[in-house]
């Protein structure tokens, strides 16, 4: 079987095509089923985030598995597979452990280190179990995906300082108005990404600070911690009359600022201006927002050109993390060539023991005479010239290169009769 990923990100896609393939992560469940069910897909996690939606999958036979997986994400974009192709890319294997990798660690990401990606791949994988369609491969290699970030995380600046994609929003909407300081700010979503804006508002000293949220619980929770106000999304269109800064982070289908609603909410403040910076995908705010007088309005497709100034330290970072990677992506085919080799191991000393003691018992009647002690010595003799003849061809095997490996298992299976 074959491991690939079939996906596209911020680097291969425009910001309009990504919202149509995000899914929301309660609707992940259906479509790791729709992929299970998929003729060449044996496991399948599914990852979605702002920058990305990816298939990681185990197929039967790698191509029609590939066509498998694009048909997937073009049903998920509403478009037949031709408009999806140019934007998608493809790895198989030792390539797509090693894009894994660098997508845990943040390496892929629009804000490079970025921190929020580590969960949100560790939140796919389990998902997937739970699912049933990861199951002991997939896991496996997830597992150590999270394992890799963690330790490039640890052992690298690649992560160092609070630049996130939730702290470079605030960041940006800092640098626009030269300070938050006394500014009214309206964060709708009070997820992970509303989590951090919040953190980040409290640290830049802003103003008055509202979370709204479709469940105003979460919101007032989520407020209280910076001296805000939470409420429910219904009384948003109320409140943003007087902001200074709207940011928007939600996982909402469909968009939850309408240009109707920032029309409204300019309306009585015409010399005011307001600064929309929206950071969900797909996008919260109407993008006709922009046209409305005094409005300026940033979503991911800016935000990238504000984070690069800022990222200085942890590109210099990229060599030893791309290190790190080649070293466990060694370390992954190093235990996935051992398992490969445990069952042959096991076959060719259950052959050679078989031999043994038929070799044995041909020679029942001339041993039967023998004191226990000097049977014991004959099979401990026997036993350990079959060891020490096996050594030999069992460590070549475990040691053998990923394209080595082949031959040396078909060698071995056609000497011995495996």
């Amino acid at each position: 079987m074959s491991l690939v990923v079939v996906g596209l990100n911020h680097h291969s896609a425009p910001l309009n095509l990504l919202e149509r393939l995000a899914i929301n992560p309660s609707l992940v469940p259906k479509a790791l089923h729709d992929l299970a069910q998929r003729e060449h897909l044996a496991e399948a996690v599914v990852l979605s985030t702002c920058n990305r939606t990816e298939v990681y999958a185990r197929c039967t036979k790698f191509h029609p598995g590939v066509q498998d997986a694009v048909e997937f994400l073009a049903a998920q974009a509403g478009c037949d597979t031709n408009t999806l192709t140019s934007h998608l890319y493809t790895y198989h294997d030792d390539a797509a452990v090693s894009h894994l990798f660098a997508v845990a660690a943040g390496l892929d990401s629009m804000i490079i280190g970025e921190s929020e990606v580590l969960g949100q791949v560790r939140e796919a994988w389990l998902v997937a179990e739970r699912e049933g369609t990861a199951l002991q491969s997939l896991s496996r290699t997830f597992r150590h995906a999270v394992e890799v970030g963690k330790r490039i995380r640890t052992e690298t600046a690649i992560g160092r300082g609070s630049v996130s994609i939730s702290t470079t929003a605030v960041a940006v909407a800092t640098s626009l108005l030269g300070s938050l300081a006394g500014a009214n700010v309206v964060l709708v979503g009070a997820g992970v990404m509303g989590e951090g804006m919040t953190t980040a508002l409290a640290d830049a000293a802003a103003g008055e600070v509202i979370v709204a949220n479709r469940s105003p619980e979460r919101a007032v929770e989520l407020a209280t911690r910076i001296g805000g106000r939470g409420i429910g999304l219904d009384q948003l269109r109320s409140v943003m009359g007087r902001a200074d800064v709207l940011l928007t982070s939600t996982g909402a289908p469909d968009f939850v600022v309408t240009v109707d609603d920032i029309v409204a909410a300019m309306s009585g403040r015409p010399s005011r201006p307001l600064l929309i910076i929206d950071i969900a995908v797909p996008r919260d705010v109407d993008p006709g927002a922009a046209g409305v007088p005094g409005v300026t309005v940033i979503d991911m497709s800016h935000l990238e050109a504000h984070a690069d100034r800022v990222l200085d330290t942890r590109k210099a970072e990229l060599p030893r993390a791309r290190a790190i990677i080649g070293d466990e992506l060694a370390r992954f085919r190093e235990d996935r060539l051992a398992r490969e080799a445990a069952p042959l191991v096991v076959a060719l000393r259950e052959r050679a023991e078989e031999i043994r003691i038929a070799e044995l018992d041909r020679y029942t009647n001339r041993l039967s005479e023998l004191d226990p002690r000097s049977r014991e010595a004959i099979e401990a003799l026997t036993r350990g010239i079959v060891n020490k003849l096996l050594h030999e061809p069992t460590m070549r095997l475990k040691a053998a290169s990923a394209d080595d490996h082949a031959a040396w298992r078909d060698l071995l299976t056609a000497l011995f009769d495996l």
